[in-house]
């Protein structure tokens, strides 16, 4: 017997998820706490009792719980209702207004990830409706910060509510995609996320005027080296557990594809080679892979200079590097150094770490990743799933160095080319399917009730 669609909830699904995108939580500054109001509104029309803390005014984390009748394992839903920025001019619709179109809803947010906080929304009113007694709580969060690292959302949570969040088992976002493979669909399930080390390199020279160049010592001409250098840099391949296991699961079923798959399994030192050759059909797929094998450092910011005829004296650059499990910043900041130093006099540079956290991983041994397989397995029978490694970073990392066992996981179906679909999140015109929409719901409701009662 096939499983169940919640086709029934469909329009409060969607309204929910219009409402959300309506409001415009760009951070910065955020002023998430009007689409936690939104929230708590909707969630107490089922009797369920929400509050929202606020660090900062306009800043607001929502919670919400149902109790457990035991001490069982606790799982908590994790979201969060800030957005990045979108520029109106750039979209074929309004980012902020919830449009449905084409049998999707659009908006910033619509996948990253106002859509699961509309499915997790609607799965803790549902259980409470249904009057579901689960064996152990289930909180329900939505916080403020993530697109900005957290500090006044999760991390702020941890520091002065621990208790109000912290769970044996999380579901966040990150993860859950399908990448079809052959006649099959592997979806994901984010297991692990590479850290962020952003680094300020601030190049000095000789200030002198623009039309005697070579009495000074151009800033910006030393900067241009750096930036070519770091910016053409290719980290030595690291294989982690989680990046080889989904690289396994990618190489089943046949196929040209899947042969390449195992080929970087054998000989991960032609990854790059191997991948040039995937590129030219799976883009996206091909890079987002090449990213979970290295560090990565990419120049996002420059400046320099005070006026157009003086040679300035100083250039600075930043530069947003990523380090995989078991790596560290000092590892990164010599890497850099070496490649460096024998093109640019290290003297004349300094390196100021802007923002740094640590790589993290959960084990895929456990329950929940078992219970997930087997509730995708009842909705999509061909399927494959595999454990995942986000190349950017979510909130999951706080909860993880706390202990707990985190997994990224809202359930998307195949409806649009891969190479669009991976573009969407912070990117023009993000949108999600409702049939998308529905199936998610489906699948984490019924994971959810299976798993917790």
């Amino acid at each position: 017997m096939p499983v169940k669609m919640l086709y029934e909830a469909k329009e409060e699904l969607v309204s929910l998820l219009q409402g959300l995108i309506r409001f415009n939580t760009t951070n910065p500054p955020g002023n998430e706490t009007p689409a936690a109001e939104f929230l708590r509104e909707t969630l107490e029309e089922d009797g369920l009792e929400c509050e929202i803390l606020e660090p900062f005014p306009g800043r607001g984390n929502l919670i919400t719980r149902l109790k457990g009748t035991s001490n069982k394992p606790s799982l908590l839903l994790l979201s969060h209702l800030d957005v990045v920025a979108a520029n109106p001019k750039e979209w074929s619709v309004d980012p902020f207004a919830g449009t449905v179109k084409d049998g999707f809803i659009w908006g910033r947010g619509a996948l990253d990830m106002k859509s699961m906080t509309a499915v997790e929304a609607m799965i803790i009113k549902m259980m409470k409706r249904n009057n579901v007694k689960p064996k152990g709580d289930i909180i329900f969060v939505a916080t403020a910060d993530e697109e900005m690292g957290g500090k006044v959302g999760v991390e702020w949570l941890l520091k002065k509510h621990p208790k109000k969040i912290r769970a044996d088992y999380v579901i966040n976002e990150g993860g859950g995609f399908a990448i079809p493979v052959k006649k099959r669909n592997v979806y994901t399930v984010q297991t692990a996320e590479k850290a962020i080390v952003w680094i300020k390199i601030r190049a000095k020279g000789i200030p002198g005027h623009g039309s005697i160049p070579g009495a000074a010592d151009n800033a910006v001409l030393r900067m241009a080296k750096v930036v070519e250098l770091l910016g053409n840099h290719r980290s030595k391949i690291k294989l982690v557990p989680t990046v080889k296991q989904t690289l396994k699961e990618l190489s089943k079923g046949g196929g040209v594809q899947q042969r390449l798959f195992s080929k970087l399994l054998a000989s991960p030192l032609l990854a790059d080679k191997i991948l040039d050759m995937m590129a030219k059909k799976e883009k996206a797929l091909a890079e987002a892979i090449r990213a979970m094998l290295r560090i990565t450092i990419a120049p996002t910011i420059i400046n320099g200079g005070v006026k157009e005829n003086v040679i300035p004296s100083s250039c600075e650059a930043v530069f947003d590097c990523r380090i995989l499990p078991g790596q560290t910043k000092e590892m990164l900041l010599n890497e850099i150094k070496q490649v460096l130093k024998n093109s640019v006099d290290l003297e004349k540079l300094e390196f100021e770490i802007l923002q740094e956290n640590i790589p993290t991983e959960s084990p895929f041994d456990t329950p929940l990743y078992q219970a997930i397989e087997k509730t995708l397995k009842e909705f999509d029978p061909n399927c494959g799933i595999t454990p995942f490694m986000m190349t950017g970073g979510t909130d999951s990392r706080f909860l993880r160095e706390m202990g707990c066992v985190c997994y990224g996981f809202s359930p998307i179906k195949p409806d649009l080319p891969l190479d669009e679909f991976l573009r969407m999140a912070h990117g023009i015109d993000e949108r999600i399917s409702i049939e998308n929409l529905v199936f998610s719901l489906s699948v984490l409701y019924k994971l959810i009730i299976d798993f917790m009662t």
